[in-house]
């Protein structure tokens, strides 16, 4: 009799932290991704918007006559095209691209278009990935976009190789949007694990990667590791460098992609972030994150954006928002539209069209710092695979041995055998599969 008399009472207190949870959930809003970060310098976030309107110069049949430039254009000298890219010449082994030669800032820019919902290649170059499948540099990667990556990197060697000898002292820079993200991402990663190797000597300073809205492509470590080279740019409440979820299941419920990201948040909500951190083969966005914040919780409208930057070990970008604009957030106009917002009115905060040498410096050393510090914390935290940096500086040379730099490099241009990337001490550990980690790219302009 006592034991029926409690029944009702056990499921008053399961209802009551259903609410708490969903109050709790309802509740959550981007600006707490970022609450305690710093905020970006205009030195730092300069070639955001660039990047962004090089992106979009991707998708146009025909630069000399563009039908969907935004407004000011792209800021592209079309003479200055070294190549560009269509699905044609790719054959959907890699979205499409371009190599612009940027003579005005001193660079050597591939950009790449994101996912083409029209495209079924894209879709295969995106569920070509398992859990724990590719291994590199002590990590894990997506294999699809690791793929397209090696792809690139084949077809174009003669081309980049000619340009960054002809401009020896030109930066070389990997832009991407959504699916293109990831994959400028894996060829930053390849390029400063070979040193440059057969396309000439490339000094790690020369090399930048922005991944504007990108796919989780890599494991903690490596996110961390490269956090100098690679930076990543989100809009406010943007799903997908938040969403583990497989890519079958977002695809397969298109129609019904609210939903499911609604159900894919009550899951995460009840999986530990310790538990997240332990798994190595759970993918993150890449490198140092920019997070841009225009809205406000129970607030009408978009306010001045604010960009905030950090290179966050635990809580990154971990929970999904709950929100109607975690969609549209991914398009690349808007992206490219805020950033330019936000670098303005840090220009105009800071008094002056051009930033201070003394400012960039202190800016640059801030930045040195905070990367180390991450570095520091994965160790801490006990990240599979963390590394402690060098004592000579935040990002040793020796933290991968040489023959696992070549054996990558190598498996990417197709020189050797992909089995022996795989050697016994690099082999992927079979791990509980409680904890899923995959990533999805769209394209929603």
């Amino acid at each position: 009799m006592c034991i029926i008399c409690g029944i009702p009472l056990l499921e008053c207190v399961y209802c009551l932290a259903c609410v708490r949870w969903a109050w709790k959930r309802c509740l959550y809003t981007a600006g707490h991704d970022s609450e305690t970060w710093g905020l970006a310098s205009p030195h730092e976030f300069d070639p955001v918007p660039r990047m962004c309107r090089y992106i979009l110069s991707v998708y146009e049949d025909d630069l000399f006559n563009p039908q969907w430039e935004p407004p000011g254009g792209y800021g592209i000298n079309p003479d200055s095209v070294k190549l560009k890219r269509t699905y044609l010449d790719t054959q959907g082994r890699a979205p499409p691209y371009l190599l612009y030669l940027d003579h005005k800032h001193s660079d050597i820019v591939l950009a790449i278009r994101g996912l083409n919902l029209a495209r079924e290649s894209d879709y295969k170059l995106l569920l070509d990935n398992k859990l724990g499948e590719m291994k590199v540099a002590g990590g894990y990667v997506h294999n699809g976009l690791m793929k397209a990556a090696g792809w690139i990197l084949e077809s174009e060697f003669e081309v980049l190789k000619e340009v960054l000898r002809e401009f020896s002292r030109y930066s070389l820079t990997f832009a991407g949007h959504s699916l293109g993200a990831g994959v400028a991402a894996m060829l930053a990663l390849v390029v400063v694990l070979n040193g440059g190797g057969k396309l000439g000597c490339i000094e790690r300073k020369r090399i930048r990667c922005f991944a504007i809205a990108p796919a989780r492509c890599m494991s903690l470590n490596l996110a961390v590791r490269y956090a100098d080279v690679i930076y990543s740019v989100v809009l406010q409440d943007d799903f997908l460098p938040r969403t583990a979820t497989p890519l079958e299941d977002i695809f397969t419920s298109l129609f019904c992609l609210p939903c499911l990201l609604c159900l894919r948040c009550m899951k995460d909500t009840c999986i530990s972030e310790q538990q997240m951190i332990k798994d190595p083969r759970r993918l993150y966005a890449p490198g140092r994150l920019y997070h841009i914040v225009e809205r406000k919780p129970f607030r009408m409208g978009r306010f001045p954006p604010v960009v905030r930057t950090a290179v966050p070990v635990d809580g990154r970008f971990e929970h999904i928002v709950l929100s109607c604009n975690a969609i549209s957030d991914h398009a690349v106009i808007w992206i490219e539209k805020e950033a330019q917002r936000a670098l303005n009115l840090m220009l105009e905060k800071d008094g002056a069209t051009e930033i201070p040498v003394k400012q960039r410096m202190d800016r640059e050393e801030t930045v040195a710092r905070e990367n180390m510090e991450a570095l520091h914390r994965a160790v801490t935290l006990e990240v599979p695979h963390s590394q402690a940096p060098s004592r000579y500086g935040t990002f040793g040379g020796g933290e991968v041995e040489e023959e696992e730099k070549d054996a990558v490099v190598h498996h990417l241009l197709g020189w050797i055998d992909p089995a022996s990337m795989f050697s016994s001490r690099n082999r992927p550990v079979p791990i509980d599969d409680n904890v899923t980690s995959m990533s999805i790219s769209a394209d929603i302009c």
